[in-house]
């Protein structure tokens, strides 16, 4: 009864462990995001500049990423988490360091190397725990990470304001993230031991298998969705009605104020329901929303879809990076790299289809773009359910 118990409350402190490594995180990123004008300005770089900069932090990421997930079959993802969550925290002052172009540039590919390789390795901790549990609950990991971004926005905004230093912001919340992480660590779950049964991962596991593919085209098409809300929502509603920026700026609040609040509520959904209905009807109510989007009937209407969009997409990715977890073929962290390296690819391409598409076409009917992903992923839902029980 003892053994029972005490493993209970380890199973509880891993929880509480990995809810701190999403929220932090999302803090970092978020801290960094309100930086970005500042460091701008402080290295000199220009806008196109600062983009192909950006994309740098990217292409560290995705590397992140596909480098901790066979790490982590080797190692164990407790292990990985520990080791990526101090790469980010250290490197997150990075930025704020630099005087030029190439400084820049260097500091944003450690900084996106860390935060991939922390996406990838803190989701499979996720699914460790959620299979502890034995019921739903990735959803609400990835809220904690929505409220730790907010909460470093608000954070940075406030340095800001009060004019402190962006090194000393930066320094301070990697500082506070690597004193985190360092906690959180001894309470992380040990990665399962490959069975006799189940081929260990190595070259055998060089090519991802169908099912691997199939979720990180739904990964795809859902965070190429909501790169596109991230990016043009406030921009859609201003051109579209002639709003001011206060009034434009609901459009991108409500989606991701629903998103968080639906990422709590979706865990229970998935347990009630199964994670396939999550993923159908999800995207099916992101598709109501983002058709009242594009057809910039009212404005209300259209901030009422921007809310429904959020909503509907909020469950869909934590159903995806839980199956990708639980294949069951022997390499988990490998899986989940790959599934979580094709999501972040859509979350990149989505901002760009829409700008390129808004040149030959109104950005309010660019909108089709999400709509047609959304539609394409609640038909092809059925890829994540499970295959047997966790």
């Amino acid at each position: 009864m003892d053994g029972s118990e005490n493993e209970v409350q380890r199973t509880r402190r891993a929880r509480v462990a990995i809810f701190a490594v999403f929220a932090t995180n999302g803090f970092l990123m978020g801290l960094w995001v309100v930086h970005i004008p500042t460091v701008q300005e402080r290295t000199g770089v220009s806008h196109p500049t600062l983009g192909s900069l950006l994309l740098v932090l990217a292409l560290g990421a995705i590397a992140g990423m596909q480098l901790s997930g066979p790490l982590a079959d080797r190692i164990g993802s407790a292990r990985m988490v520990a080791a990526a969550g101090t790469i980010l925290a250290a490197a997150a002052v990075g930025p704020a360091l630099a005087s030029n172009a190439w400084q820049l540039g260097l500091a944003l590919a450690l900084f996106g190397f860390g935060n991939g390789a922390l996406d990838v390795s803190m989701n499979a901790q996720a699914v460790l725990a959620e299979r502890r549990y034995g019921r739903p609950i990735m959803s609400a990991f990835h809220a904690l990470f929505s409220i730790g971004g907010v909460a470093g926005s608000l954070a940075g905004a406030a340095a800001l304001g009060g004019a402190l230093a962006p090194a000393a912001t930066l320094g301070a919340g990697g500082a506070a993230g690597f004193v985190v992480v360092a906690c959180a660590t001894p309470s992380l779950l040990p990665s399962p031991r490959h069975h006799a049964d189940t081929p260990p991962p190595g070259p055998r596991r060089r090519r991802p298998s169908g099912r691997v593919v199939a979720l990180g085209a739904l990964a795809f098409g859902l965070l190429l969705a909501e790169g596109a809300a991230n990016d043009w929502s406030t921009l859609q509603v201003k051109e579209e009605f002639g709003a001011s920026d206060a009034t434009a700026a609901f459009a991108f609040g409500a989606f991701s104020t629903t998103m968080t609040l639906g990422r709590f509520a979706a865990d229970r959904v998935s347990h009630t329901l199964g994670p396939v209905a999550v993923v159908r009807y999800g995207c099916a109510l992101a598709a109501v929303g983002i058709a009242l989007v594009a057809t910039g009937l009212t404005l209300p209407l259209t901030l009422a879809g921007w809310a429904l969009f959020g909503l509907g997409l909020s469950g869909g990715i934590p159903q995806i990076f839980t199956a990708a977890g639980n294949l069951q073929d022997g390499a988990p962290g490998t899986d989940m790299s790959r599934v979580v390296g094709m999501g972040y690819v859509g979350l990149l391409a989505g901002p760009a289809l829409i700008g390129w598409s808004a040149h030959v076409i109104p950005l309010t009917l660019a909108m089709v773009i999400p709509l047609f992903c959304v539609l394409a992923a609640s038909a092809g839902a059925r890829i994540v359910r499970p295959r047997r029980a966790l």
